[in-house]
Order: structure tokens, then sequence, then C-alpha cells
């Protein structure tokens, strides 16, 4: 049998989760990651994308738009700067969060042009992730 990490997620709102988990899987900004008992020390940045939480009840899933995760041999913390569960995300949310995405992106300065437009493409595939 697969070992167990305690996960945790907050959002500024509110705590979302605290489960016992066998693995999570991390959009994270530099690629998508999974995390297991014994994960080498690691904090990342999030991406927009479906963060899952697998453990011995079933499995958990949130959309989140950014963030924070820590790993550790025992755990995973995720503070999230937005988290929702994926059965509450709504088309008109996600249309809200690619058309914020879209005017932050028109704003940008030349030099943060890559980094908005990206924003953007990982909204859109959020959009797609959710079923919106």
């Amino acid at each position: 049998m697969a070992g167990t990490l305690q996960f945790d997620l907050v959002s500024p709102e509110r705590r979302l989760a605290s489960v016992t988990a066998t693995e999570v899987q991390i959009p994270g900004a530099d690629g998508d990651m999974t995390a297991m008992e014994g994960h080498v020390p690691t904090i990342t940045t999030l991406r927009p994308g479906i963060l899952r939480a697998h453990g011995t009840d079933g499995v958990r899933a949130f959309a989140v738009t950014g963030g924070f995760a820590e790993i550790t041999a025992t755990g995973v913390t995720v503070l999230a700067e937005r988290a929702i569960p994926v059965e509450d995300v709504s088309s008109a949310l996600v249309e809200g969060l690619v058309n914020e995405a879209r005017e932050l992106a028109a704003m940008a300065l030349p030099e943060d042009r890559d980094v908005a437009e990206r924003m953007v493409n990982d909204m859109l595939a959020l959009r797609t992730a959710t079923g919106h």
C-alpha cells in the first residue's frame, strides 16, 4: 500500500481541505508534478489548473488560479490565490477569470507581455479542464 501524506489547501477566504492523501497532483509553474510520501522538499509556484488530492475516500479536485505549494516528505501545503472545488466551478466564473486575464494582458508592459499571454492561455486551458 502506498504511503500517505498530509494535504492542506488554503485560499485567502478559507481552508478548503485538510486530508490524508496518497498523492497530490500539482499544476506547477514549470510543469505538472505529483507529490507522494518521501518527496524531496520543494517549493513551487502554481499556474492556473486543476489540483488533485488522491485519498482513500476518492479524489478531491480544485481549480486554482495561482499561488504556492510547499512539499515535504510528509505533507503538501498549498496557498492558493483562488481555489474552487471543481464541482462548484461555473461557466460564468471561468469566463470571468479568462476575461480578467485578457484585461491584464492588454495592460501589460512590453517586457511582461509573454508572461501575461501565458496567463491567458493557462486560463483558457482551465476552461477546457473544467469542461466550461
